[in-house]
């Protein structure tokens, strides 16, 4: 079940409504049941969901194809609402601002 779950995340990972509760309702589980799944890997579902978005914002900002985007655009492409709690949650990631990251990448 939780190969289907992390499949379901990361089809859904653009939405910004993806929580643990639209989780748990599309698999017909409780929220309960659902953070017992992730705490088996000694993880939480809201850190799972905010690492792939990380991830996949990582990537497109070392994209030259999407340089065009700015960095509060590639935050909301991955579900990030409000750019400054994208910006912390980069930083707080990777050590370094998501604007940082792209100038090094792309120089």
């Amino acid at each position: 079940m939780l190969r289907d779950i992390n499949a379901f995340v990361e089809d859904h990972l653009a939405d910004a409504d993806l929580s643990p509760a639209s989780i748990a309702a599309a698999h017909h589980i409780s929220v309960r049941y659902l953070h017992h799944l992730f705490q088996r890997d000694r993880r939480t579902v809201g850190a799972y969901v905010r690492r792939r978005r990380l991830e996949r914002c990582r990537a497109d900002l070392a994209d030259p194809a999407l340089l065009r985007r700015g960095v509060g655009q590639v935050g909301r492409r991955w579900g990030f609402r409000d750019p400054a709690v994208f910006s912390r949650a980069f930083k707080s990631a990777y050590g370094i601002t998501p604007g940082a990251y792209r100038r090094r990448l792309l120089r």
